[in-house]
């Protein structure tokens, strides 16, 4: 007897981002969480909803006088034609960093969509058919902290026995406590044993450790502690990379809720279960997540990622594990656009190639390479069914073949695993998947392991709209590797034909025979082309070599020239400078000048006054002169009385 039970399976979008934006309070409800927010943040979020919820900017220019509602307007409009998924799916990101508990908060008021499942209260088991092949009954148990996990009923699986399917992706089957769903975290293999540590739920970040004995496929976990000589404090990240490193992991960089300034680098001992902080020297990289981490030989390559202010870089540093010195190189050529969340791989320990990734607004699907002898990056020419822009996805090398899973370009996750082939940069598509599994899934983990002497592809976790914790493997088969063209085109048609036939006695010996000849055949014409491209290199390298020689004729020429015209130019400077000098004693020449200019007006002025003083002073005296001169004529025609009166006067 089966009855129909409930069972939450998370919110997936578009009523994640609505949750989101009711806790944020951009719903028109009075959250207080807007207020912690800074305002580039709080900018950059509201920009974000208007794009979901509205789409391109709509609404004119304001006034460059209204600084608030202008800010809002540029920060909309250059989102430009961002699709309204991915507006939603950066809103709940930016979110998650600035806030990751936000999720656990919110879910007191949030009511989660529910699923049917089958429950089965009979006592006899009956297996579950899963993509074909049958599995035992699965039985939820709960654990201490209430939280539930699936263990397996009445497993006994040794191994990788069951994957007899290559080319395709299965559940497996597993036995244990199951590390809570997640994406975003790290992932290693050493000795037969998964290790799983960190990772993003629900925008909280982890810092639990789990191992997957392969053998068994039994999980446990880790009770990890601090080592007794370090004061290492394990803060819980996701974004990080996991490195196996002579019988340690090492866990470099990763988001953070309090992030450092510079990367930091932490080890675990798998003997004593101690985490410990690895103290670099030099000059360490800004702090970051989504970079790749590579380990050639000795050292580990950093490139990329995006830091606590969610700037993307793609700077590159080497970090030597024998001097534990960090070195910032400056490659030459063009890099990659800045960028996170791309894989990485290298190649015959000198070729490093990274592939795909995302900025905020787009997903990559372009192709680098860096000669790490030379420090020089190029960008090749892919061969065969180029994949799709991603970023998110997972990676791992195979011999010269590099299996890339899952990711996704903010829409939707990617269906096909596809294998390069880093010797004739190849591509071919591996499998394809359907429906929302969990391979399907930005930010899962993949990782490579052998069983009984042939590879297997394990990947772990994930996030197609809900988070996972299942296991998956994968047997890649000798045909969804990419063979060297110059081989490819060497070989008859008969051979390839041959391939086809099922494989017995007879056959295989025909088909060494074949492949004898098609080698003895294929020898002197590979030597030819190999000697023919050796003297095109050299001369190609003569040329180079006479071009570089011109070069540096032409820098010495310039050199030269660019000494004379600076001892020109310093000459000039000083005869501008004396000029300068000269000017400046003019112009207080001319200002002294004006001023006694003014002072000789002044008295130009006063002598004028006394000037027309005087004159009326001699017309007043000569007046009076004459006046006196006509008096004494009219007196001496009258006889001179006045002077005789003055006589009888005196008498």
């Amino acid at each position: 007897m089966a009855t129909m039970g409930r069972a939450s399976s998370g919110l997936q979008y578009p009523e994640r981002f609505y949750a989101a934006a009711s806790y944020v309070g951009f719903d028109g409800s009075t959250s207080p969480t807007k207020s912690k927010f800074s305002n580039s943040t709080a900018l950059l979020l509201y920009t974000l909803y208007k794009q979901a919820t509205i789409g391109p900017c709509n609404i004119p220019e304001p006034s460059t006088w209204k600084i608030v509602d202008h800010s809002k307007w540029a920060s909309w409009n250059q989102l430009g034609n961002m699709s309204s998924t991915e507006a939603m799916r950066l809103f709940v990101k930016i979110l998650e960093e600035e806030d990751p508990g936000w999720y656990s908060r919110a879910s007191n008021s949030v009511v989660e969509p529910v699923i049917d499942v089958q429950i089965n209260h009979n006592s006899k088991v009956e297996p579950v058919i899963e993509n074909g092949n049958s599995y035992p009954e699965i039985k939820t148990i709960s654990t201490e902290n209430g939280s539930q996990v699936t263990q397996d009923k009445d497993v006994v699986v040794e191994g990788f026995g069951s994957v007899v399917v290559y080319d395709e992706w299965i559940a497996s089957p597993v036995s244990g406590q199951r590390p809570k769903a997640r994406y975003e975290h790290g992932a290693a293999v050493v000795q037969d044993k998964l290790y799983l540590y960190g990772g993003n739920h629900n925008g909280r970040y982890l810092s639990d450790l789990h191992v997957l004995d392969l053998r068994s496929l039994a999980w446990s976990k880790i009770e990890a502690k601090a080592g007794a000589e370090s004061s290492v404090t394990l803060s819980p990240c996701a974004g990080h990379s996991l490195i196996p490193w002579e019988n340690k992991l090492l866990s470099v960089a990763g988001h953070t809720k309090d992030p450092s300034e510079v990367i930091q680098v932490k080890v675990f001992d798998l003997q004593t279960s101690t985490w410990s902080d690895l103290k670099t020297y030099g000059k360490a990289p800004v702090s970051r997540g989504g970079q790749s981490v590579n380990l050639v030989g000795s050292s580990l390559i950093v490139f990329g990622g995006q830091d606590a202010k969610r700037t993307l870089l793609n700077d590159l540093h080497i970090l030597d594990l024998e001097t534990l010195t960090w070195d910032e190189i400056d490659a030459v050529g063009v890099p990659p656009s800045p960028r996170s969340d791309h894989t990485a791989a290298v190649h015959v320990d000198r070729y490093l190639l990274i592939f795909g990734g995302g900025s905020h607004a787009t997903c990559y699907n372009d192709l680098h390479v860096l000669d790490m002898q030379t420090m020089e990056w190029s960008r090749p020419i892919q061969q065969g069914e180029i994949p799709s822009p991603r970023a998110g996805h997972a990676g791992v090398t195979v011999g010269e073949n590099w299996f890339i899973v899952g990711g996704g370009d903010n829409k939707s996750g990617v269906s096909e695993t596809v294998v390069l082939n880093m010797s004739t940069l190849a591509w071919s598509v591996v499998t394809s998947v359907q429906g929302r599994i969990p391979v399907a899934s930005e930010g899962l983990s993949l990782v490579v392991s052998s069983f009984n002497g042939e590879d297997v592809l394990v990947s772990f976790g994930g996030y197609n709209g809900r988070y996972n914790n299942d296991v998956y493997v994968l047997k890649p088969s000798h045909k969804s590797t990419v063979q060297p063209k110059t081989i490819e085109g060497s070989i008859p048609d008969s051979v390839s034909a041959v391939q086809n036939v099922t494989n017995t006695p007879d056959v295989e010996s025909e088909l060494e025979a074949f492949a004898s000849l098609a080698e003895k055949k294929s020898k002197g014409d590979l030597i030819s082309v190999l000697k023919a491209e050796r003297e095109e290199l050299e001369s190609s390298l003569g040329k180079e070599k006479l071009q570089t020689l011109q070069l540096k004729q032409e820098l010495g020429e310039a050199e030269s020239r660019n000494s004379d015209l600076y001892k020109e130019l310093q000459s000039v400077r000083g005869q501008l400078a004396a000029e300068q000098s000269r000017c400046f004693k003019l112009e207080v020449e001319v200002a002294e000048l004006g001023q006694k200019l003014q002072t000789i007006g002044t008295l130009q002025k006063e002598l004028e006054l006394l000037q027309r003083q005087k004159a009326a002073s001699e017309q007043a005296a000569l007046n009076a002169k004459q006046k006196q001169s006509s008096g004494g004529v009219w007196g001496w025609l009258a006889g001179t009385p006045g002077q005789k009166e003055d006589e009888d006067d005196d008498e």
